[in-house]
């Protein structure tokens, strides 16, 4: 069954504003890529636009960043390459917009520039899973059976890519969704930025249940949740993480500095983890809302720093 949460024409305007919005900045984007020699130059210097981050079960971090083709592993403070991407548009790995670590320690990434979902081995070729069904692969959760769920910004659907399956399957359809998480009761999350309840669950049948029902969010882009079932939301033009407790009331956890733009989202340890483009920078943000720099070997941007 699919959403009917956006059936009104105004919402379809809206929707289509923001997807050509997403294009047009990917647009930019490709005209600001650097080149091979500037982009080693940049490892060396730190993140340069990180838009998504997930976590190893030994702590590991893997990141996409736009500005450095490819993926990208933390340890230590510093980045190191995990899978080699190159600038040329249209090549796989060129422009991966999100990551995803299965608990097998396999690593996948979506790609806007080939329109694809990689599984990424531990030597060889990046593997594409779905002969460039989806559009614009915005981020990718994982169940405890293996699927994989994929928001499409530009088909405006999300899809699930079963094990040894080629052929994605179409789960629901929503308003420009972005974020996507799959909680300790493997239920799905996802945030719906154009939608009139910007934050749902999406049941194996499609159903939608709206968990938030306000346009409190300015640009909600990630969401996670913890075991007790609290929502966490970045908000990249409130420059904030949002708080939704179990019965769906947002309110602002972590607000401005050192966070600029948050986008991705994920956990490690029971924190958060967040990818903030703007900043230049992945944060972790504890339990009591310390927020500590992750990359701080290299120049990860402007100087962060913790906050109470």
């Amino acid at each position: 069954m699919l959403s009917r949460i956006h059936g009104s024409a105004v919402r379809t305007a809206v929707v289509a504003c923001v997807v050509a919005a997403f294009v047009r900045h990917a647009g930019a984007d490709e005209k600001a890529a650097p080149s091979v020699a500037a982009t080693d130059d940049r490892v060396g210097a730190g993140l340069q636009y990180p838009l998504g981050v997930a976590a190893a079960r030994d702590g590991t971090l893997v990141i996409a960043d736009r500005l450095l083709p490819g993926l990208w592993q933390a340890t230590a403070g510093r980045i190191d390459p995990l899978a080699v991407g190159s600038k040329r548009f249209r090549t796989p790995l060129n422009a991966v917009r999100a990551v995803a670590v299965a608990l097998d320690g396999t690593v996948y990434a979506g790609d806007s520039a080939t329109r694809e979902v990689y599984r990424i081995p531990a030597e060889g070729e990046p593997e594409p899973l779905t002969g460039g069904v989806i559009g614009i692969p915005v981020d990718i959760a994982i169940d405890s059976s293996g699927r994989l769920f994929v928001s499409d910004l530009e088909t405006q659907r999300v899809w699930r890519i079963d094990p040894g399956k080629s052929e994605p399957v179409e789960v629901a359809t929503l308003a420009a969704p972005r974020g996507l998480f799959i909680d300790g009761k493997d239920r799905l999350w996802v945030v719906a930025a154009s939608g009139e309840a910007p934050l749902v669950r999406v049941a194996a049948d499609g159903t939608v249940e709206p968990v938030v029902t306000t346009r409190a969010f300015s640009f909600p882009h990630d969401v996670v949740v913890d075991d007790a079932g609290v929502a966490y939301v970045s908000d990249n033009y409130a420059h904030c993480i949002w708080r939704v407790s179990a019965d769906g009331m947002p309110e602002k956890w972590v607000d401005g500095a050192p966070l600029v733009g948050p986008v991705g989202l994920a956990t490690r340890d029971g924190n958060v983890l967040v990818a903030d483009p703007r900043a230049r920078q992945v944060f972790e943000i504890d339990p009591s809302k310390r927020v500590v720099p992750v990359i701080t070997k290299g120049d990860g941007g402007p100087p962060g720093g913790s906050t109470p």
